[in-house]
């Protein structure tokens, strides 16, 4: 081996043993909390400051000072985090969109913190507490990797770590204090990283937003072992400093020598690239949490105040005025997240590289150095530049088509940098770039009016994809993407739509903000940046336009009004208690306020008052009677229409599809009992995603029935023969052909053949893991089949997607409530109603919701609804695309006796009209009532089929 390949590969090791402990921190907390901790550079920045600050500052001796910051002050900022940030969230539930909010908020904290500390400059006097010899460092991280691998495989706590992290909640009934591991995970993460920061300062830039974000780049090696493999960890991140050290000799030469030589210096860059694009996702949940994607609720009057303190610039001069103008240009980046991560719910960390490109490329444009453009003015410019970002945001919203959560956070950030690193850091790209503001507007008063007008079209165009059919399909794909495609929104093609909007607006921003400033800068689009915009929208409202107006000119004005990273520090203070605060700052504020204010009397309504005094004129006269108590419980039922009691009296078991008022005679008992079950209940919070479920194997919930009180007798032997002519005739219209499925080794479903027929209710029962809701996701097309067909009207369908299936005429509802908790009753069924092309929209939803009974909520938020009425609103958006099949997976799960009765009387008359119904479900009693054939399923194959009456005869669910 020559002297210099001797010399590189030292330097490669040194490099790669830095990221293996990084690789290990991160697998280590993420296998004891679940948590993808985001704030791993930022807690080695604070570390090698802290240490820098008792050597340099204090004149510690080296080793004391660096005991004490990696045994004491490491560890502790990660048992601090665990109890007061972190612990709240897993109590709450642990939804890792929540935590990974949390940890961006840590990130932005303690890079505010520390620009508030230590100032913003950067440091070249940090202490050296290894040779530079790599042996030490790689010493280091084979030893620790080794230590932690035998800990979690042979000891009593490894055990207790993987209980914890398979199942948090089963492992504390087990006896595990979960704490207590979620704490070592913690401070043995913490430890690595002030490790990292400490071995990585003295060689690199110690600066509040530098090292920080060189660590998390190196954020691949975890990545790409599946944040589970400490050895491959280890290994990769050898391998890409070996190479990374090794590319280093090359001398490229012709036009692409910049670019080869920028990939050669930031091959962690590369590796972060192919593990979040390329590699299978790390996480797989939703996006964000509901809470803080929801729309806060604005104050009344604030539009106008916003628009009054916009408009106050105006009266400014001097530096004051210049550092106003960066305002709205702001506001106008900060809207694209609205769009894409308020409304759509998808994860953006990128959006600062898309600020930056629409800078870049309008000085480009410009100066005429775009490649293949002339040079033009720059008001013209900056369209163009917007023009040509904007099909750049398929390069993140490719991969969320297929990645939520963790995974696309990830693939996002992962963006970010690699446009930061290849594009804004190339002197071939930036050097001599200058930005000049559009002929007529040089001034900074004029440019802030320009400023403001093109503000109020990004305000317009944000507006027009928040309202109407896409608005409801974006929030549709926010609240429940399985829910929206099976609703038959094409999520694909509305995830490319919402990034490339998001791009547009954030090009768009992104110039002004250049052409404000008179100069392209690089430092004011990195992805720290984008760290600390998304933390800011999202703690402010993340689906407010209010919010990204009041989050940027509060990230302009402390920093410009205070020292730099004032802002930063405020920003990630609310992101950390997005655990105890999870509705928001706004709605805390709010509720504070309520309760400084005396209570007002509650005071009754006109049909309330009316009732009163109906009740205190029978007992006058000496008992209730006719007009007592049930003349009482009729007269609200009537009243209730538009009253308080009006949601209890269009909720009743007898009205849904029942064919009779409960007003009335014996309408009294009846009408209470709908109360019960659809008005008075406390309300529910928002639904589970289905994929969510907490069952079995591959079949239903074990506990569908609980709580249901049955006040329908059996009814084997006398059901009911509804054929219509059609099914008589045996015209199949959904039919599967020897479908197979597998989950790894295990066999869900196993040569399974099945026929639906139009006017035929068709029921599948079995035990928990038989293979039932295998099947019912290969019809309804979110599961592919290994072998099999499945057939539509004579049509192959089985590679054909969810919402393609709807708008064919297949509807489905969920076990798992699938409802859009966001949209009111009304914009939850018109959902289904726009999305397959239903002639008349608005009058399909007037009959469905009529159909339901539903008209008294029209305008109730779902959230806001028990779980009886949700029932009937995911029903009614399935109905109102006039579906020919409807698949129903266990519908009468969380329904008492009474709405049982009345959802049987409502299928039987939808299968009476023709349709097609496919129905699974734990309760025998209902199938047998409902059913006309019945399957059979165990260990993945149909055993049994045939008329209720004989199949179930001695049949256990």
């Amino acid at each position: 081996m020559s002297s210099l390949t001797y010399d590189l590969t030292l330097a490669g090791l040194s490099v790669g043993s830095a990221a293996a402990l990084t690789g290990v921190g991160l697998i280590v907390t993420y296998r004891a909390t679940g948590v993808l901790n985001f704030a791993h550079g930022a807690i080695a920045m604070v570390c090698a400051y802290v240490l820098r600050q008792c050597v340099a500052g204090w004149g510690w001796p080296l080793w004391p000072a660096a005991v004490l910051t990696l045994v004491v002050v490491a560890p502790g900022i990660g048992v601090v985090l665990e109890r007061f940030v972190f612990r709240p969230l897993s109590v709450l539930g642990g939804d890792p969109a929540q935590t990974l909010v949390a940890s961006i908020g840590v990130f932005v904290l303690l890079v505010g913190g520390a620009a508030l500390v230590w100032g913003q400059g950067a440091r070249d006097d940090a202490p050296e507490l290894v040779p530079v010899e790599p042996w030490g460092q790689l010493a280091v991280a084979l030893v620790l990797a080794a230590a932690v691998g035998a800990v979690t495989r042979w000891t009593r706590f490894g055990r207790e770590l993987r209980a914890v992290v398979d199942d948090r909640r089963l492992a504390v009934l087990g006896g595990v204090d979960a704490d207590r591991v979620a704490a070592a995970g913690w401070a043995f993460g913490a430890f690595t990283a002030g490790l990292t920061g400490v071995l990585l300062a003295p060689y690199v830039r110690l600066d509040p937003y530098g090292l920080p974000l060189l660590v998390m780049e190196v954020v691949a090696v975890a990545v790409a072992a599946r944040m589970r493999s400490l050895p491959v960890a280890v290994g990769v991140a050898l391998a890409v400093g070996v190479a990374q050290s090794q590319l280093t000799r090359l001398h490229p030469r012709g036009w692409a020598a910049p670019l080869v030589q920028a990939v050669g210096a930031n091959l962690f860059v590369v590796a972060l690239l192919v593990a979040a694009l390329v590699l299978p996702g790390a996480g797989a949940r939703d996006a964000l949490p509901r809470a803080v994607t929801a729309r806060v609720p604005e104050p009344p009057g604030a539009w106008l105040v916003a628009v009054v303190l916009f408009l106050l610039p105006l009266g400014l001069a001097g530096s004051d005025l210049h550092t106003a103008v960066q305002v709205p240009a702001l506001g106008v980046v900060l809207l694209s997240l609205v769009v894409v991560t308020g409304r759509g719910g998808q994860i953006s960390l990128g959006q600062a590289a898309y600020a930056g490109l629409g800078a870049l490329f309008t000085a480009l444009l410009a100066a005429g150095r775009f490649p293949g453009l002339p040079q033009v003015p720059e008001l013209p410019a900056l369209a163009l530049s917007v023009l040509l970002v904007a099909p750049l945001g398929l390069l993140t919203g490719w991969p969320a088509i297929h990645r939520h959560g963790l995974a696309l956070a990830l693939a996002t950030f992962a963006v970010g940098v690699g446009v930061s690193r290849f594009v804004f850091a190339q002197p071939y790209v930036t050097a001599g770039l200058s930005l000049g503001r559009p002929a007529s507007f040089e001034g900074d008063r004029a440019y802030y009016v320009l400023e403001l007008a093109l503000l109020c079209a990004a305000l317009l165009a944000a507006r027009l994809l928040r309202r109407g059919r896409t608005g409801r399909a974006l929030a549709a794909l926010r609240d429940h993407e399985a829910g929206a495609s099976a609703a038959g929104v094409r999520v694909p093609s509305l995830k490319l739509l919402a990034f490339v909007a998001g791009a547009a607006l954030a090009a768009l921003g992104g110039g002004l903000l250049g052409m404000g400033l008179r100069a392209f800068d690089p430092g004011a689009y990195d992805p720290v940046r984008g760290l600390l915009w998304f933390a800011a929208v999202v703690v402010l409202g993340a689906d407010s336009m209010l919010g990204a107006l009041a989050a940027a000119a509060l990230l302009v004005g402390l920093d410009a009004g205070t020292r730099g990273g004032v802002a930063a520090a405020t920003v990630g203070v609310l992101a950390v208690l997005v655990g105890r605060l999870p509705e928001g700052p706004y709605e805390a504020l709010r509720r504070a306020a309520t309760r400084l204010h005396p209570r007002r009397r509650a005071r009754l309504t006109p049909a309330g008052a009316a009732a009163r005094a109906r009740v205190a004129r029978g007992r006058v006269g000496g008992g209730a009677g006719e007009g007592g108590v049930a003349g009482l419980a009729g007269e609200v039922a009537v009243a209730g229409e538009g009253g308080v009691a009006g949601d209890a009296s269009v909720a009743g078991d007898a009205s849904v599809a029942g064919g009779g008022s409960v007003a009335g005679g014996g309408g009294g008992a009846r009408s209470h009992r709908a109360a019960a079950a659809d008005g008075e209940e406390p309300a529910q919070g928002p639904p589970a995603p289905d994929n969510e479920s907490c069952k079995g194997g591959a079949g239903g919930n074990p506990n569908a029935a609980e709580g249901r009180v049955p006040t329908h007798a059996p009814a084997r032997n006398n059901a009911p023969a509804r054929h219509t002519a059609a099914a008589r005739a045996g015209t199949p219209i959904l039919t599967a052909h020897h479908l197979h499925a597998r989950y790894a080794d295990f066999t869900a479903l196993a040569d399974v053949n099945l026929t639906l027929l139009p006017g035929q209710v068709t029921a599948v029962v079995g035990p928990n893991g038989a293979g039932k809701t295998t099947l019912f996701h290969c019809l309804a097309g979110t599961l592919r089949p290994a072998h099999g067909r499945i057939l539509y009207r004579g049509r192959d369908i089985t590679r054909t997607p969810p919402h393609t299936r709807t708008r064919l005429g297949i509807a489905r509802t969920f076990q798992q409530l699938a409802v859009f908790p966001t949209l009111t009753v009304t914009d939850n069924v018109r959902v289904g109603a726009e999305q397959t092309a239903t002639p008349d929209p608005t009058a399909a939803v007037d009959r469905t919701l009529r159909l339901l009974h539903l008209d008294g909520l029209r305008t109730r938020p779902a959230a806001a609804l028990p779980t009886g009425t949700l029932r009937r609103v995911e029903l009614a958006r399935a109905l109102a695309g006039h579906p020919r099949v409807l698949l129903l997976d266990e519908p009468a799960a969380g329904l008492d006796g009474a709405e049982v009765a009345a959802l049987t009387r409502l299928l039987r008359a939808l299968a009476a009209d023709g349709t097609a119904l496919l129905v699974v479900e734990h309760d025998l009693d209902l199938v047998a009532g409902l059913a006309d054939v019945v399957h059979v399923m165990a260990a993945g194959r149909v055993v049994a089929s045939g008329p209720p009456a004989r199949v179930l005869t001695g049949s256990t669910p």
